[in-house]
């Protein structure tokens, strides 16, 4: 299943300087942010945009109780090359069970549909993890 997206997209620079960002060149809050109102606004509720020494997440859990991170960031420095892709949270005894990705696909769906109607973002590939 494809569940990692790169694009294009002026649209979510960072405004705040460098020393504010979670690591030197490392961005993706106004894109975190970005979709989770998008994805709210057709009725995927997601958190607030969280951070990791990596970038950006926010996350969504089912009904069921499964939980999974969409990450955000952007590629190799560019503050206009971005990558998305999802992360399933593992649980049980020492984190060895993870949640199909077929549960995540309200997300996906409506992410990818956020994606394509998205004013300012070209060159949207998807890949399979």
């Amino acid at each position: 299943m494809k569940t990692i997206a790169t694009f294009t997209s002026d649209r979510f620079k960072p405004f705040l300087p460098e020393d504010s960002q979670v690591n030197p060149q490392c961005y993706g809050a106004e894109l975190a942010w970005w979709l989770s109102r998008k994805l709210a606004e057709r009725g995927v509720v997601t958190s607030y945009p969280e951070y990791e020494d990596w970038g950006w997440f926010i996350e969504y859990i089912t009904d069921d109780g499964h939980e999974f991170w969409l990450c955000c960031g952007n590629v190799d420095g560019s503050d206009n090359r971005w990558h998305l892709f999802l992360d399933p949270k593992s649980t049980g005894f020492l984190g060895r069970k993870r949640p199909e990705i077929t549960n995540a696909m309200p997300l996906l769906d409506a992410l990818r549909r956020v994606l394509v109607e998205g004013d300012r973002i070209t060159d949207l590939k998807w890949q399979a993890e």
